[in-house]
């Protein structure tokens, strides 16, 4: 098949998704993005307005884009937990996944959707490291090898069909995450010199909103027999957020789990210092026990008054007065990690263990110092092996 015969096929392809209102566009297919964005589609899709589908890409490999092939776009995402004290056991079955693109073979097909007029936003989660420029990335490359470079190449092709803007929302856990990718490819597109013209387009057409996410995936359990059944199976808990700094996203906004805010900043503090901050603390202190998961290290009477102590001795007092109900949040908090039904597994969340500890603990045991003229005691326990 020649290289214009195959262009022509990718656009039959797709041309079915024009009727579609909106389309979103998603780089990434791992188990969070599935239960937070993907689900999110499916519940407003079920709400009854204009039915909206993602478009998900996967950037190395294409495992995930045959389980989406394979079960057409279908999968199931089991919300389980505490809230409120009462336990939530349901299970969704997510259709909003109209199709799945391998980066490395389907590269071309990714760029026909951002030349679709129905696409409206585009969402990530290439994860802190993704946030980084390659240098031997070259005009060339298809596919460019740096997640930024990747979104030029896809925002390029927008631009060059005359097409408006597209709202960029990344998911990825950074303070002024959408600024940040702002930044990086307007570094890449001044890298391989591209025109003045989509440099301006890129900078002032495109609403780059920074957020924030919260809600806790996992994988099932071994033996849920919705694991062997459904390969993109997920299980997340009841709690779920996204704050979104800007309010030029009507789309999400209609999802009560979707808030536009004035300023992230107070709520990202309050959210890593907290619970993040907890989760690294845990990891700090019960995986030397030998406990494996957050659930397991919850049900020992006790680390948890550890933990609570920790929480309410050390941590929340350094944010009174500074982001909204620190004590309030925290106590739902202490509920989301003694989940009964996730297997949150503290080696997962010790990758990275070190990072974690100076953007999560230090800060707060420095401020603490400053604030009281003391030393937090638990906070030095489990800081004190890596200063």
């Amino acid at each position: 098949m020649s290289h214009s015969q195959d262009i022509d096929k990718v656009r039959q392809d797709l041309r079915a998704m024009t009727d579609v209102c909106p389309i979103v566009l998603q780089f990434g297919t791992g188990r969070f993005l599935r239960a937070f964005v993907d689900l999110f589609l499916q519940e407003l899709n079920q709400s009854g307005g204009p039915r909206a589908e993602a478009v998900v890409v996967q950037s190395t490999g294409r495992d995930r884009v045959d389980a989406f092939r394979t079960s057409g776009g279908r999968y199931h995402v089991a919300i389980r937990g505490l809230e409120k004290g009462l336990t939530v056991d349901r299970l969704v079955e997510v259709a909003s996944v109209g199709q799945a693109f391998s980066a490395e073979h389907d590269w071309q097909r990714v760029l026909e959707v951002a030349r679709l007029p129905t696409l409206v936003a585009i969402v990530s989660n290439a994860t802190e490291a993704g946030f980084a420029l390659e240098s031997g990335d070259e005009p060339s490359n298809d596919p460019p090898r740096s997640f930024p470079a990747k979104l030029l190449k896809v925002l390029a092709a927008r631009f060059e069909s005359g097409l408006a803007g597209v709202a960029i929302l990344p998911c990825e856990l950074l303070e002024d995450n959408a600024q940040r990718l702002r930044q990086l490819v307007l570094q890449q597109a001044a890298r391989w010199k591209l025109a003045r013209p989509l440099l301006d387009w890129l900078a002032d057409a495109c609403p780059w909103c920074d957020t924030l996410v919260d809600r806790i995936v996992s994988a099932p359990r071994a033996d849920d027999p919705m694991a062997a059944a459904d390969p993109l199976f997920a299980v997340a808990e009841p709690f779920a957020l996204w704050l979104l700094a800007k309010k030029d996203v009507p789309l999400f906004l209609r999802h009560p789990a979707v808030k536009a805010v004035e300023a992230l900043e107070p709520y990202y503090l309050r959210k890593v210092r907290i619970l993040n901050g907890a989760h690294t603390a845990l990891v700090a202190k019960a995986l030397p026990l030998g406990f494996p998961t957050v659930r397991e290290a919850m049900l020992n009477p006790d680390l948890r008054r550890w933990l609570e102590a920790l929480l309410f001795e050390e941590i929340v007092p350094t944010l009174e007065g500074r982001t909204e109900q620190p004590e309030q949040f925290a106590r739902q908090c202490l509920e989301r990690l003694a989940n009964p039904f996730l297997e949150h597994r503290l080696a997962d969340i010790a990758l990275a263990h070190e990072t974690k500890l100076r953007t999560r603990l230090w800060p707060t045991f420095d401020e603490f110092r400053a604030r009281f003229g003391r030393l937090p005691k638990l906070l030095g326990e489990v800081l004190r092996p890596s200063a």
